[in-house]
């Protein structure tokens, strides 16, 4: 972590990323990551009625996002008084590397959470300790010397680290935004479920990619604080499809899940 802003703000929409956004499978691409939380910072910017809640924000990662001057535009597709749906779209150039879209609905209201009972709010969570029960380790994949993002996240493993295995992790940004500019909350969150995969991998990185094609969240409450905890695990189906899923908690709690469909092969 090096207090280096993750990106400069070059006007109209536009930002360069810093070095250190760089992801683990191309030397000259971003990582999902920090695409995501710029991605979200410019989707929280956009209007909406008063009272609304984010449920989900995707991804579409179309192609791989170079370390380059990025374009990030947003709209309203329909908008109304209980549902507000947006999209974003990421340019490098002319060419389009990134969809988003996100929804803002009416929160459940208290007293129908308390009619629907415990059963409704039950979420089939493990339970995750605070960051401060688990062992802090570094993302670095061996032979790579960059200063790539996985390097800007702080990180506390409650399970062994890159065991091949279910894992839970906690992660911090420990950069800011922009500068002067610190990453929210709901972008922390997306920033570091693009993880899931890396985190729950049941290949090496020195043999195999499993790089994700998108990023699928669902919230059922607004994230808080700074860090971010990963109870993720990674499914491969022979002849089908592979798969990373991720519940997310917070310090209060659980707060939705992830879902990242990969592209799995020998190096």
């Amino acid at each position: 972590m090096s207090g280096t802003p993750l990106f400069q703000a070059g006007g109209d929409g536009r930002f360069i990323p810093a070095a250190h956004t760089a992801g683990p499978w191309d030397a000259g691409a971003l990582h999902g990551g920090a695409a995501a939380a710029l991605i979200v910072r410019e989707l929280e910017r956009v209007p909406g009625p008063e009272g609304l809640v984010v449920s989900r924000v995707s991804f579409e990662i179309l192609r791989p996002i170079p370390l380059a001057e990025l374009t990030v535009t947003t709209a309203v597709v329909r908008d109304g008084r209980r549902v507000q749906e947006l999209t974003a779209e990421l340019r490098a150039g002319e060419q389009l590397v990134c969809r988003a879209g996100a929804l803002r609905i009416s929160p459940v209201d208290d007293s129908v959470a308390a009619e629907a009972g415990t059963v409704a709010q039950e979420s089939g969570a493990r339970a995750m300790p605070g960051p401060e029960a688990g062992e802090p380790a570094a993302f670095v994949i061996e032979h790579d010397p960059r200063d790539t993002f996985a390097k800007a996240m702080e990180m506390s493993f409650l399970d062994t680290p890159f065991s091949l295995a279910p894992t839970r992790v906690w992660m911090r940004v420990g950069d800011p935004m922009l500068e002067g500019e610190p990453v929210s909350p709901l972008a922390s969150l997306v920033a570091t479920a693009d993880f899931g995969n890396g985190v729950s991998a049941v290949l090496p990185f020195a043999t195999h990619v499993f790089i994700n094609a998108d990023l699928h969240v669902h919230l059922w409450r607004e994230p808080h604080g700074k860090w971010i905890g990963l109870d993720s695990r990674t499914i491969l189906v022979g002849g089908g499809s592979a798969m990373s899923t991720s519940v997310l908690h917070d310090g209060d709690g659980p707060v939705g899940q992830a879902f990242q469909s990969l592209v799995v092969a020998p190096r």
